[in-house]
């Protein structure tokens, strides 16, 4: 390596203030040995820092263990020609970037070169300015790449950061409507919770893109909204409901797609769809308006199966647990006639999933969250 301790000013403006020729690492890569010293000299006449190498194969080595901004290279070479070490280097352009020296005879060759992602070419015979004025130009021009990436990869994560804050604060709308009506229900909050996960979970083995993931794990989550307009005395009666009340209860589907509906937040309209669906059945015989099949929505389906699941596997005051071979029994006897049959075959083909979401997540009643 050749270093330049004393060099004149560039013979125009150079292009990058803020910076000088000898913050910059050139490899002069060919094979002859006097066209190398030739472009050294050159380089460090005006400040540059240097390089060589006399293969295209060398300046692979060299990349690997040293810094390098720029590669000043022939195009005609033994072995490895210019073209070949372009597509050698593409992964590291512009962290390190290229200009390729070139003959008449190999314009063509210098213009495949820059469509793999050279930074220019200057021919030979070469003069010093037009040496001098592709490698600023380059250098010029691999700042201005990495600029706009550092930019592009600082904005992402700005993004991504308000993509969090915005999920955050959704969700905070979401549990705070939730906590409204669990107050007065007999549900936990864990159940709430564990729905959002198992409805989250099988979307994601049903297909659906990580967008309607988003939202199906919180618009699910508040399936039973419109509890908060049933009467106490109903709501929270331990025994069995009357016809009377059943058909009061049966109105929290309506009262919960009413609180939801007209959103412009999609997880919130999804919400709506999903309290007003999750009690029809696959054969048409559920409620508020006896649909059936694929007319109900999808992620209505979803939630009304895991809502089955964690409901008849959980213990109640007004019930206890049903063992997991009698509620998968339940479900499977109500293949296509309670839930979408293929729905349930993937609930089931997984079913390790639903479980472990089941066994992570246990109630906590009355008191407990206050427990230290």
């Amino acid at each position: 390596m050749l270093a330049a301790t004393q060099f004149k000013p560039m013979p125009f403006e150079w292009p990058l203030p803020g910076q000088e020729p000898r913050d910059f690492r050139i490899l002069v890569v060919d094979d002859q040995e006097i066209v190398r010293v030739m472009l050294m000299k050159i380089l460090q006449r005006n400040g540059f820092e240097t390089l060589e190498a006399a293969s295209a194969q060398d300046t692979l080595a060299i990349l690997d263990r040293e810094r390098v901004d720029l590669i000043l290279s022939d195009i005609k070479m033994p072995g490895m020609n210019g073209i070949e070490l372009v597509k050698a280097i593409q992964s590291r352009i512009p962290e390190t970037s290229i200009v390729m020296v070139s003959s008449l005879d190999n314009v063509e060759m210098s213009m495949e070169c820059l469509r793999l992602g050279a930074y220019g070419y200057v021919m030979k015979p070469f003069k010093t300015n037009g040496i001098l004025v592709a490698v600023a130009n380059a250098l010029r021009r691999r700042m201005l790449e990495l600029h706009f990436r550092d930019r592009e990869a600082i904005l992402a994560q700005r993004v991504r950061e308000q993509t969090a804050e915005i999920r955050q604060s959704r969700e905070e709308i979401a549990f705070r409507l939730l906590a409204a009506s669990e107050h007065r229900d007999n549900e936990t909050g864990a159940h709430v919770r564990r729905i959002g996960l198992y409805a989250d979970a099988l979307g994601g083995l049903l297909g659906l893109d990580e967008g309607t993931l988003e939202h199906l794990s919180a618009a699910a989550q508040m399936h039973d909204i419109g509890k908060i307009g049933v009467p106490d005395r109903i709501l929270q009666k331990e025994g069995h409901l009357t016809p009377e009340e059943w058909i009061i209860m049966k109105t929290h589907t309506t009262m919960g797609a009413n609180i939801l509906r007209d959103s412009s937040v999609p997880f919130i309209e999804m919400g709506a769809r999903i309290a007003a669906s999750h009690h029809e059945k696959f054969d048409g015989s559920g409620y508020p308006l006896g649909i059936s099949g694929e007319a109900i929505p999808l992620e209505a389906r979803i939630t009304s199966l895991v809502d089955v699941y964690d409901a008849l596997s959980s213990k109640r005051i007004y019930k206890r647990a049903w063992s997991e071979a009698e509620t998968l029994r339940y479900i499977l006897e109500n293949r296509n006639r309670h839930f979408d049959g293929h729905v349930v075959d993937v609930f089931l083909a997984n079913f390790n999933t639903f479980r472990t979401i089941l066994q992570d997540n246990p109630d906590q009643f009355v008191g407990e969250e206050y427990l230290g």
